[in-house]
């Protein structure tokens, strides 16, 4: 056997990176980001809790539809607002191009939530993607 891995070294190494690969995703304890598609889906079938971390004046300004919101500077001391939803998936939404879900998500991740996925692209892809928005 060792003869067969020696002669082999390099089909083993390429074997054992494409299963550890392939487990990655599995491992890992959250999404990532997800699109406007996966979103939706997320929100229509798995009562996916939308969160907006935007100021309040750019959440004012349009928002997804029964988003919560909580701008990302006070989300630690808000988390009681959100304990009932740790085994929902949460969806978090921000500015395009100012991405402050990378802080609150470890915020939440830290705090035992199990599938946190920001929106890619932000509130800005929402609305390209023809979605509803709410203004209040």
């Amino acid at each position: 056997m060792p003869a067969f891995l020696q002669d082999n070294i390099a089909l083993v190494v390429a074997a054992l990176m494409s299963g550890g690969m392939l487990l990655w995703p599995l491992l890992r304890r959250s999404g990532g980001e997800v699109d406007t598609l996966v979103a939706v889906q997320m929100i229509n079938y798995k009562d996916a809790v939308v969160l907006d971390v935007r100021e309040g004046s750019e959440y004012a300004a349009g928002h997804v539809p029964n988003s919560r919101h909580i701008p990302a500077d006070k989300l630690e001391e808000r988390l009681h607002e959100l304990e009932k939803f740790k085994d929902k998936p949460i969806i978090l939404i921000h500015r395009s191009g100012v991405n402050t879900t990378g802080k609150a998500g470890a915020i939440l991740r830290k705090q035992a939530f199990a599938h946190v996925h920001d929106l890619q692209g932000g509130i800005d892809a929402w609305r390209q993607a023809n979605l509803p928005i709410v203004k209040k």
